[in-house]
């Protein structure tokens, strides 16, 4: 773990374009946001947010534009990417911009996922097919890097013998996308890290003791894994307009129940509807109260978090990353 928690910018795709977007992750890190997580989506959760472009070009934008650590918060192979596809890509960024490109992988949403028209499988076996894609992913990678060809034949996945021809001296970390402890002791005996979305005090420090017994039980050592949160909030100058936000912007911050198999915008535009103030309990932060935002963040960073992404719910993202920057970051330790 580092000794100072770095505190990067969530860059939610699906509601600007992609221009916007990049320019909102360069003025961030001027502000003092350190690094960059991309979401992937094919579709935005709600029709209003209005885009989805694809999380790789921007990422390439984001590389060039910024200058600390970047990837994607959940890229999913076995859908709309083929494993080795996947690896291809993070490969590529990886010899771009050395040191400073990482990935995150989950199970995914038929939300983004089922485009492809494909059979959507139960959850247990979305998490078996991503387990599975990391040890092809990583088998290519390590086969790349000594310079000969890989081949895989798996339950989910098969690959013909082949190498990454770009290919950098060192593999970009990989992280597992999890918010369920039993998949994070499992994460923690294969990836360089794990990644995790807005969840509860007490969710959070069992993500961290389950993945750190896998780390224990591979042999590794813990502190040399990545730990990572995807924080969502809900800040503006009075707090009826920080709740209006998370109202209009991220409903979904108040349904508390699984998504993974929801594969519509309008639909959870219907399930919006019921949805009510007091419905984003401990899972969420909306205040105006800036400190309120610091002790929240700090908390995180005391468990163990290396990196804590933040992702500002409304479309103030200006405003709010000055404040932060100003008032925020500069007393996270």
């Amino acid at each position: 773990m580092s000794a100072r928690v770095e505190v990067g910018y969530a860059a939610a795709l699906e509601k600007y374009v992609p221009r916007e977007a990049v320019e909102l992750a360069a003025l961030a890190e001027k502000h003092g946001f350190v690094g960059t997580l991309a979401t992937d989506h094919f579709q935005p959760w709600l029709p209003a947010q209005g885009q989805s472009p694809f999380v790789w070009s921007v990422l390439t934008a984001l590389g060039e534009r910024t200058s600390t650590n970047f990837g994607p918060g959940m890229a999913v192979p076995g859908y709309r990417y083929h494993p080795a596809t996947l690896a291809q890509a993070a490969a590529t960024l990886a010899s771009m911009y050395e040191g400073r490109h990482w990935v995150g992988i989950g199970p995914g949403e038929a939300l983004n996922e089922h485009v492809t028209a494909s059979y959507w499988p139960e959850a247990p076996d979305r998490i078996s097919s991503m387990f599975e894609a990391i040890d092809l992913i990583k088998k290519l990678f390590q086969g790349s890097i000594a310079g000969r060809d890989t081949k895989f034949a798996g339950t989910f996945h098969k690959m013909e013998s082949a190498r990454l021809w770009t290919m950098p001296a060192v593999a970009p970390p990989v992280l597992v996308a999890t918010s369920g402890p039993v998949t994070a002791r499992r994460a923690g005996k294969v990836a360089d890290g794990i990644v995790t979305v807005g969840t509860s005090y007490d969710r959070a420090v069992t993500l961290l003791e389950r993945f750190d017994r896998g780390v224990d039980e591979s042999g590794r050592d813990p502190a040399g894994m990545l730990k990572v949160l995807h924080l969502n909030l809900s800040w503006a100058p009075t707090q009826e307009q920080a709740m209006a936000h998370a109202m209009e912007q991220w409903p979904l911050g108040a349904m508390r129940f699984p998504k993974g198999d929801i594969r519509s915008p309008q639909v959870f535009e219907q399930i919006a509807r019921q949805v009510g103030p007091d419905g984003f309990d401990d899972r969420m932060l909306i205040s105006s109260d800036a400190d309120a935002h610091r002790a929240r963040i700090q908390r995180f960073a005391d468990m163990g978090f290396d990196r804590i992404y933040l992702h500002n719910v409304g479309l103030n993202q200006r405003e709010w990353i000055e404040a932060f920057g100003r008032d925020v970051l500069p007393a996270i330790t």
